[in-house]
């Protein structure tokens, strides 16, 4: 897990700094809770959703079956 804080909210966006390196990342401030602000500190946890990925290269698939059928 990577922490991060928040550097500043620019309109709708939320910059932050993340880790030991305080890299920059910009989110959409609707990602974040609505009641924290900058300064706050954040833990952030990214996880590969293999069942999603399978099922849009699944649908990806019969799409393109079908636009090679049409040739």
């Amino acid at each position: 897990m990577t922490g991060a804080v928040i550097d500043r909210f620019e309109g709708g966006k939320a910059v932050l700094l993340l880790g030991e390196a305080e890299e920059t990342a910009i989110l959409p401030r609707w990602c974040l809770p609505p009641d924290i602000g900058e300064g706050d500190y954040l833990q952030l946890e990214i996880t590969f959703d293999a069942a999603a990925t399978q099922a849009a290269r699944d649908e990806a698939a019969v799409l393109l079956a079908g636009l090679d059928q049409k040739k």
